[in-house]
């Protein structure tokens, strides 16, 4: 991936920080499609995978916002899942409205295809900066996701 520029007057629409983070945002994004394709795997589902890898049988709600989606339109994505075969829904024993979410065997074969692939990725971005930059991006991204709790 070719850095562009680092020259902030070179920033599109006067430098305006939304518009110039969306575009990054969807280079990024499709960066990471080319990435997960050969997984036949969608990013989203992509991010659930993750999840469960480091922390197999979550509830639903608590996977939803560990990927940072809303628990009410997260249904779809399991369904995705589950029909691929690579979790399954079971009851929580201790509450039986709730349903907790467990990889399936062939999810679990996933692992180490997609923890590589996070790794290329991170890697990847990781190269266009130097070690301190790395850092402060870093620290400007966990700025910019705990936004909405200030």
């Amino acid at each position: 991936m070719a850095i562009a520029t680092n020259n902030p007057q070179e920033l599109l629409f006067d430098g305006s920080v939304w518009c110039n983070l969306d575009i990054a945002l969807r280079n990024v994004d499709q960066y990471f499609r080319q990435m997960i394709r050969p997984h036949d795997l969608t990013v989203i589902e992509w991010y659930i995978l993750r999840s469960l890898y480091e922390r197999d049988g979550q509830h639903a709600s608590e996977l939803a916002r560990a990927v940072g989606r809303a628990a009410t339109s997260f249904t779809p994505n399991l369904d995705k899942l589950q029909n691929k075969g690579l979790i399954e829904r079971r009851p929580d024993r201790s509450d039986r409205r709730a349903v907790r979410i467990y990889l399936t065997n062939q999810g679990h074969d996933l692992r180490d295809e997609v923890l590589e692939s996070a790794r290329q990725i991170d890697e990847t971005i990781e190269g266009l900066f130097t070690q301190s930059e790395y850092m402060e991006f870093q620290n400007a991204l966990a700025r910019l996701q705990a936004i909405v709790d200030q």
